[in-house]
């Protein structure tokens, strides 16, 4: 079974499972999670909270725990928010380099799915019809605690986006998409190192090629150790093939440290 979460008190997740139920046959089931009901299409359901979902740490073990399952993957359905208040599309997959200011644990990340958030990434470009920024964003947040595939998708950044329809429309047609479609998608997968935390050089190279990027680490996440490399190599689904820098965007010691370790490793290491 495949999850989508989503949350009561976010107004772009509200919003996303609206647009799911009107338009992609999802209908309520007898089944409860967290006092909620449950909506089922096929093999996907949608999983309702009562609170920030960037805290659901062992999420994968409340779902066994209440529906007798353990999902096959997580898509959080959520709101982003910015200082900026830029509109934009994102996904991204959860973790924390360094401290967690922001849920889940110290130096711990979630399981990637870098197809999955290639594809949504993909389809989220060709649906976009808003002129929004369409990006991934580096490794941040909660949960971190997952044992599961997951990864966030998300419309930003202040109230106007979060209850566009159109925006609710493109999510729920993406998650739908993904989810229908990562398990046969083959790209060559990428640790991703470098850049803001909209990961542009990451963005551009997933949309122009076949690469597909995993955990992607900013340079405000600099210096990164090699355990946190290895890490974010071994906390990804899928096979990582290549180390991608952005060289202009990334600390000294962080940038040499990738080169060495995908020499070691046997991994392609690309410099951009």
């Amino acid at each position: 079974m495949k999850v989508i979460m989503t949350t009561k008190i976010d107004r772009a997740s509200m919003n996303i499972m609206e647009k799911l139920i009107e338009n992609f046959g999802f209908n309520e089931t007898d089944m409860v999670f967290d006092d909620n009901p449950v909506y089922r299409n096929g093999e996907t359901l949608i999983l309702t909270t009562n609170d920030e979902m960037i805290y659901y740490d062992n999420l994968d073990k409340a779902i066994e725990r209440q529906l007798g399952f353990r999902p096959e993957i997580i898509a959080f359905a959520s709101r982003h928010s910015s200082k900026q208040k830029l509109p934009a599309l994102t996904t991204h997959v959860t973790g924390n380099w360094g401290k967690a200011m922001y849920g889940g644990k110290d130096e711990s990340l979630a399981i990637a799915l870098p197809s999955a958030m290639k594809l949504a990434l993909l389809k989220m470009n060709e649906l976009n019809d808003l002129g929004w920024t369409v990006c991934y964003e580096a490794t941040h947040h909660g949960p971190s605690e997952l044992e599961v595939p997951s990864f966030f998708i998300e419309i930003g950044s202040s109230e106007e986006e979060w209850a566009n329809d159109r925006a609710g429309e493109i999510i729920a047609e993406t998650i739908v998409y993904v989810l229908e479609n990562y398990e046969k998608a083959k790209f060559k997968v990428a640790l991703g190192i470098g850049g803001g935390h909209y990961a542009p050089k990451q963005t551009k190279r997933a949309l122009e090629t076949d690469i597909a990027f995993g955990h992607i680490a900013p340079k405000y996440a600099h210096p990164l150790s090699r355990e946190m490399f290895l890490k974010a190599i071994e906390r990804t689904a899928e096979k990582v093939e290549a180390i991608y820098v952005d060289w202009k965007g990334s600390k000294g010691e962080t940038r040499q440290l990738a080169r060495s370790l995908a020499e070691e490793l046997g991994l392609e290491f690309i410099r951009d």
